[in-house]
């Protein structure tokens, strides 16, 4: 998944508008413009497409921390300037004060099974035994079962726009 696609989920699943997107930033002392946010929102073929780096997204993931949890007392943490997707659930996981159990509760939404122990893997360091890549299918299932929970019954444009790499024997008539 690329950071574009994850701020868009996120946007959506959310409801976040731009001007709050910038908040949201700025709760991890990072400035952004409305137009910057708007063009990592935009699709690829856009025009006006800005493609997001490991360091915006991970700004704006401190700043959701931040914003839903509260902003701890003195220095913020650097910005990772490599992210994956481990860390972009760990900090969806800290943003949302989820449980493991939380999180494969979302994840059976959409109908994907996940074990603890498969689970807690992915949040192991990198060079624990034990630890696991989050595969770009994990993040994408747990996103699109947030917005389900969020926004049940949502038949919008995005939802069916996040499913079009499903092929049906339809699209092949």
């Amino acid at each position: 998944m690329t950071n574009n696609d994850v701020f868009r989920r996120i946007r959506y699943t959310f409801d976040l508008k731009d001007s709050l997107m910038v908040d949201i930033f700025a709760a991890a002392d990072y400035t952004v413009t409305k137009e910057q946010v708007s063009g990592w929102l935009k699709k690829e073929g856009d025009e006006s497409y800005r493609e997001a780096t490991d360091t915006d997204l991970a700004a704006f993931l401190n700043g959701f921390i931040n914003t839903r949890r509260g902003k701890l007392d003195g220095i913020q943490p650097e910005l990772d300037v490599r992210l994956n997707n481990n860390m972009i659930l760990r900090k969806l996981r800290i943003a949302l004060d989820m449980k493991a159990e939380d999180i494969l509760e979302t994840l059976q939404v959409v109908g994907f099974r996940l074990s603890k122990p498969e689970l807690s893997a992915f949040f192991r360091k990198p060079g624990h035994r034990h630890y696991r890549e989050c595969k770009d299918q994990i993040l994408r299932n747990f996103l699109m079962g947030m917005q389900r929970q969020l926004r049940p019954g949502d038949t919008s444009e995005y939802q069916q726009d996040t499913d079009e790499n499903t092929d049906t024997a339809s699209d092949n008539i």
